[in-house]
C-alpha cells in the first residue's frame, strides 16, 4: 500500500513544492489551504492526480486537523506522514504587539500544529508509527536585531519545544517528531512580510543565496522516510546560524 502524507498549508510557496515532491515520490498526499480558491488552483497546477486530495479549511480550528486525517484514512486507507507547514508570520515591534495579533499566532500556528498532530498521531498508533514534520524557523535561536517579530518567533518557539516532547513520549511506538528550522526561503511569503527583493537577504547567509522551496521539500522527505531520525530541529539555513560573512 502506499504511503499517505498530509501537508498543511499547501497552496502556495513551501508547502506545494513539499506537497509535490511527496506526489513524485509514489505518495497519496492530502493538502490544505484556509484559502479555497488558492488550493484549488494548486491542485490544477500539481497535475490534478488521482492520489491528491484537498480539503479547505482553517488549520487554527481543531476541527480541520481532524478532517484531514479522516480524508487520508477514508481516501488512502491509512497515514504515515504529517507535514504542519500551515503558519504566519510578520514582524511587528514587541511594544505594538496587541492581543489579537498574539492569539492569531498561537492559535494558527501553535494550536494549529498541536491538534493536527493530535489527531495524526491517534492515526500512527493504529499503524506501527508515523512521521511528523514541524515547520519552524532560525529565528527561535538566532534573533535578528532590526527584524522585531516576537509574536510569531514565540509560537514557532512553542514548536520547537512540542517537537522533542513528542518524540520522546511517542519514541517507543516508532512516532518520529522533528523540526525544519528554515532561513530565507524564496516563497509568497517574504512579500507579504513587506521584503520585495528576498535575494537582497543573500548576504545573512554564509551560501550568500536564498533557499528555495525546493531545498525544503527534500528535507522534509528525507526526514519522513527516515526511520533514526526524532526530537530534532535541523537548521535549513544556507549558513545563516553557523556564522556571518565579515562585510
Amino acid at each position: 500500500m502506499k504511503q499517505t502524507a498530509i501537508v498543511t498549508g499547501a497552496s502556495t510557496g513551501l508547502g506545494k513544492a513539499m506537497a509535490q515532491l511527496f506526489l513524485e515520490k509514489g505518495y497519496n498526499v492530502v493538502i490544505n489551504s484556509v484559502n479555497e480558491k488558492n488550493l484549488q488552483q494548486a491542485v490544477q497546477e500539481l497535475g490534478n492526480p488521482v492520489n491528491l486530495k484537498a480539503i479547505a479549511g482553517d488549520i487554527g480550528q481543531k476541527e480541520t486537523g481532524e478532517k484531514l486525517v479522516q480524508a487520508a484514512i477514508q481516501h488512502f486507507g491509512k497515514l504515515d506522514v504529517l507535514i504542519n507547514n500551515a503558519g504566519q508570520f510578520a514582524p511587528k515591534p514587541f511594544l505594538d504587539v496587541e492581543e489579537q495579533d498574539l492569539d492569531r499566532y498561537l492559535t494558527t500556528n501553535y494550536k494549529g500544529t498541536f491538534y493536527t498532530t493530535q489527531a495524526a498521531i491517534r492515526e500512527m498508533l493504529k499503524n506501527g508509527g508515523g512521521s511528523i514534520i514541524n515547520i519552524g524557523s532560525v529565528l527561535v535561536d538566532h534573533a535578528i536585531g532590526g527584524f522585531p517579530a516576537t509574536a510569531p518567533i514565540s509560537s514557532k518557539a512553542a514548536i520547537h519545544a512540542l517537537t522533542r516532547q513528542l518524540a520522546a513520549e511517542f519514541g517507543k511506538q516508532n512516532i518520529r517528531v522533528n523540526t525544519i528550522a528554515a532561513g530565507i526561503i524564496r516563497t509568497p511569503l517574504q512579500a507579504k512580510t513587506g521584503v520585495s527583493d528576498a535575494d537582497s537577504l543573500a548576504g545573512l547567509h554564509l551560501l550568500h543565496r536564498i533557499g528555495e522551496p525546493s531545498d525544503i521539500a527534500e528535507l522534509a522527505y528525507m526526514l519522513a522516510t527516515s526511520n533514526f531520525i526524532t526530537g530534532e530541529t535541523i537548521n535549513i539555513d544556507g549558513g545563516h546560524v553557523a556564522g556571518h560573512h565579515f562585510a
